[in-house]
């Protein structure tokens, strides 16, 4: 079927072409064996953008058959780290080149803000292939002083064939929080994108070719996550699963993975993230860092301050500016410049984020500002605040993944760290204060894996990011990242007639 991404929108932004459909298997774009498609949509009307070939795992066994021979007799993992970093600095240039390109893209298919797209997302996937590109030529092991007549040392080996399963929300970035430092370490690799969002990752394929990436390195297989993703998980000669998604897939991920070939796996998975605002705080910035945490990307981010807990010195006038303050967010097409928010992701995440509001006025929760749909078509919601929340409702426990807030009280800090605790989550949290003592004391009292003070959504390169407790284990991001792709194997050999006895 014919794109409907044609002409340009009211912004002056040129729409894409969409050129990459089909399933990206040992260097080419190529139909599923099935000949299966499914259809992938504009979530500001519900239209169709393209049909994309519907990966099953006929298509995973060619996928991971041609990873399996480049890594077993290809040239990639046999390359000097200096030599897949010069490759990788090359695909870094070529995603720069096309960057206004693929923000649309990624605009059309996940409702994302083009301008955040084409400054933040796409500007920071670059760069993170740079920064592990870097890294390639500085992976090495150690020399062991071993007791006896003995020397040793170690060897950090790429793991393997590895399958990435990336999420709907952000799926540049987590493409490349994936891809970036398996390159690195010398592996190949099958990526299954979200099917919500299949469009930038296929193009990623495309430029990673163009830049030298050897065939069969890397793998796009698109389709739908009972099918394609679990054929990845359960393979046998995948090596290593590395999953972004909910913790109830994650567990499905774990399970196959364990009735298989025992492969490792690391999982980032759901978060109920606490924003933590004390009486000292500037209630001005606190009301920006809050709306920001929860309503940033349509409140469709793993990390997102969905829980704000306010110490009862400033609650009354931080709800009344945060109401306020709220009101002038500005729903609407992504493509527009001056609009803070765009649509959920598709009809489904839609009707899950208003069960949820519905759910929140049946147990009690007061609306303070939206809690509504808004326009006449396409997926959009009016950002939601709730106050008079208790801890035991189900906006205040589950993981919505949508613009909805829960403003609750608090008097003191054993109050407020007992409360951020008690949740089946710790991906992150944030702390508003001027006291370092609090700060500090809050900050390691919170188990979660990244806690950002006086701040949010403070990301970089450097900075590994993971969960504690049901939002999973591993980390991306930073040098820990790479662990996840390497083996680490120790070499052991005998000096004859050593002094040293």
């Amino acid at each position: 079927m014919a794109s409907e991404a044609n002409g340009s929108t009211g912004d002056g932004v040129k729409m894409p072409e969409i050129k990459f459909t089909k399933l990206f298997i040992n260097g080419c774009f190529v139909d599923a064996v099935s000949g299966k498609t499914f259809e992938t949509r504009d979530p500001r009307t519900g239209g169709v953008i393209a049909d994309i070939a519907a990966g099953d795992k006929e298509d995973v066994d060619l996928a991971v058959n041609a990873a399996r021979e480049a890594f077993d007799h290809g040239k990639w993992p046999r390359m000097s780290g200096f030599e897949r970093g010069r490759i990788m600095m090359k695909y870094a240039d070529l995603i720069d080149q096309h960057a206004e390109e693929l923000a649309a893209v990624e605009c059309l298919d996940a409702g994302k803000l083009f301008l955040l797209n084409k400054i933040l997302d796409v500007p920071g996937a670059s760069n993170m292939v740079r920064y592990y590109a870097g890294a390639a030529d500085k992976i090495h092991g150690e020399t062991l002083k071993m007791s006896g007549e003995f020397q040793g040392y170690t060897l950090r080996e790429p793991i393997g064939v590895v399958g990435h399963i990336i999420p709907w929300n952000f799926p540049t970035i987590m493409f490349f929080f994936k891809v970036a430092p398996a390159l690195a370490a010398g592996c190949t690799m099958i990526v299954k994108p979200a099917e919500q969002t299949p469009l930038t990752a296929l193009y990623y394929a495309h430029l990673a070719k163009q830049a030298g990436i050897p065939d069969g390195v890397l793998n796009v297989v698109t389709g739908f996550g009972h099918t394609a993703g679990a054929a990845i998980t359960a393979h046998m000669d995948v090596d290593k699963v590395s999953f972004t998604g909910s913790t109830e897939v994650g567990r499905l991920v774990m399970e196959a993975a364990a009735r298989s070939n025992l492969k490792s796996v690391s999982l980032e998975l759901g978060g109920k993230s606490p924003v933590i605002i004390f009486d000292d705080a500037d209630v001005d910035m606190a009301v920006d860092l809050a709306r920001k945490a929860i309503f940033f990307n349509k409140g469709e981010i793993c990390v997102a301050g969905s829980r704000v807990y306010v110490q009862e010195g400033i609650y009354d006038e931080f709800v009344r500016k945060i109401a306020e303050s709220s009101r002038n967010w500005i729903v609407g097409d992504p493509f527009d410049a001056h609009v803070h928010q765009g649509p959920q992701v598709d009809k489904k995440q839609f009707e899950k984020v208003l069960k949820y509001i519905d759910h929140g006025k049946r147990e009690g929760a007061t609306v303070l500002t939206g809690g509504k749909p808004c326009g006449e078509k396409g997926f959009y919601i009016e950002p939601t605040i709730f106050t008079d929340v208790k801890d035991d409702m189900l906006i205040a426990k589950d993981e919505i993944f949508g613009p909805v807030m829960s403003l609750m009280k608090f008097k003191t800090i054993e109050e407020a760290i007992e409360r951020a605790n008690n949740t089946r989550y710790g991906l992150a949290a944030g702390i508003v204060t001027k006291d370092l003592n609090i700060a500090n004391r809050v900050s390691r009292s919170i188990r979660a894996g990244i806690i950002w003070i006086n701040c949010y959504f403070a990301f970089d390169d450097d900075c590994p990011f993971g969960g504690y407790k049901m939002s999973g284990f591993g980390r991306d991001s930073g040098m820990h990242a790479l662990e996840k792709y390497l083996h680490v194997k120790s070499v052991v050999t005998p000096i004859y007639g050593s002094p040293w006895r």
